[in-house]
């Protein structure tokens, strides 16, 4: 049973930056067998819940998607058992409830998820 924790939310001017945390407790020592892969979503007002990209915590392959994969960042300290979301040259489109997500690296759905984090870009 894995819990996630956000952290790193708040308001921003457009053009500005913010690194979002999520800090992973229950992870278990790092074998073959007990990879996952952790992910970034959010959530804009009134829209529904998209995906942003993914690291996998043992390798660190990471994946952004199109929208925002020249301004963000994934990474992870496994030390630290926490994942990062370095983003850059916010846009007020960016707006959003920031969720971090883990699921079993061969499953299909997220199954454990942080209670978000508010990001708030302004003109």
């Amino acid at each position: 049973q894995l819990q996630l924790i956000e952290s790193g939310g708040g308001p921003v001017q457009a053009g500005g930056s913010l690194r979002l945390s999520c800090v992973v407790y229950g992870l278990p020592p790092r074998t073959p067998s007990s990879n996952y892969v952790m992910g970034w979503f959010r959530q804009a007002p009134g829209k529904e819940r998209d995906f942003v990209g993914h690291i996998v915590w043992n390798g660190g392959g990471a994946y952004l998607v199109d929208s925002v994969k020249d301004r963000f960042t994934i990474s992870r300290d496994i030390l630290q058992n926490t994942m990062y979301l370095q983003m850059n040259s916010l846009k007020t489109e960016d707006t959003a409830v920031y969720y971090c997500a883990a699921r079993g690296l061969y499953a299909s759905d997220y199954q454990y998820w942080g209670q978000g984090t508010q990001v708030t870009i302004s003109s």
